[in-house]
């Protein structure tokens, strides 16, 4: 009874995900009634049960599917759920834009879930204390650091390394492109890394990622291989550069991010 109770649907969820769980959101559930062909009794009560996690959850400092598995005897895989929706609602993850309405729950859900398991703070003695569904303050410090890729040596070390290896990879005009939007590609994986501290950017996130990289590499006609075969490489080839084989924390750093940034940007480019 109590995991049905709590079972939601997708498309229910999708329509409030990330926004704040207000009055004013709740009388807005006609709407999502209308738009879902779900009762709007079966809205409020999914509305209402996110808000219910959320109170529980907002403080916790432990491991968020264990709360919520332990406090409301749901299964691991609902529970899991449950956590994604929490991290986007607290952190305010815009998702209503016209631009993320091709992104369903699922996705949300998949990028919820490796920015909560890679970009949270996993020691127990955090030095801000943060809660299980804050970013780890001091990642988020370390990334400002991130600008250092952008200075002229570690710049050129980075294309030359990719370039070289996309080489053979890509057709003429692929390799062109890439050539030629090398210190686009590179600015904004910097900008959106080192912006990160700020709320209002964690907010964004899915939103510049699209208007970045996604309608950027579409606009170019980027495969799907191809574009994974980048991210691969450019994540690889930050590895190598003298400024992480000379820092082994900044090393850390790149892949911490870049790895989170690769699976969230592979799985937003689906069409």
């Amino acid at each position: 009874i109590i995991f049905r109770y709590y079972e939601f649907d997708d498309a229910v969820i999708r329509e409030f995900l990330g926004k704040k769980l207000s009055a004013r959101n709740r009388k807005d559930l006609d709407d999502v009634s209308e738009k879902t062909g779900i009762q709007v009794k079966s809205c409020r009560r999914q509305f209402d049960n996110v808000k219910r996690v959320y109170k529980v959850v907002e403080d916790t400092t432990t491991d968020l599917v264990n709360c919520i598995c332990s406090t409301f005897l749901l299964s691991e895989n609902l529970a899991r759920k449950y956590a994604g929706i929490m991290y986007l609602t607290n952190n305010r993850c815009e998702t209503s834009r016209k631009k993320l309405q091709y992104l369903t729950f699922e996705d949300f859900l998949f990028c919820a879930n490796w920015m909560m398991c890679n970009w949270s703070c996993s020691k127990l003695d955090c030095t801000y204390e943060e809660t299980a569904m804050e970013m780890d303050r001091d990642f988020l410090q370390d990334l400002r650091d991130l600008k250092q890729f952008l200075e002229k040596d570690v710049y050129d070390d980075l294309k030359s390394v990719v370039l070289g290896t996309m080489r053979s990879v890509l057709t003429d005009r692929l390799y062109t492109d890439l050539d030629s939007n090398f210190k686009f590609l590179t600015r904004t994986f910097v900008n959106i890394g080192s912006g990160l501290n700020h709320s209002k950017e964690v907010r964004d996130l899915f939103v510049d990622i699209v208007e970045k990289f996604i309608e950027t590499f579409r606009q170019s006609r980027w495969a799907e291989k191809d574009l994974r075969k980048l991210l691969e490489t450019y994540t690889e080839a930050g590895t190598l550069t003298h400024l992480c084989k000379s820092d082994p924390h900044m090393l850390e750093v790149w892949e911490r991010y870049m790895t989170v940034m690769s699976n969230i940007i592979m799985r937003m480019f689906h069409t």
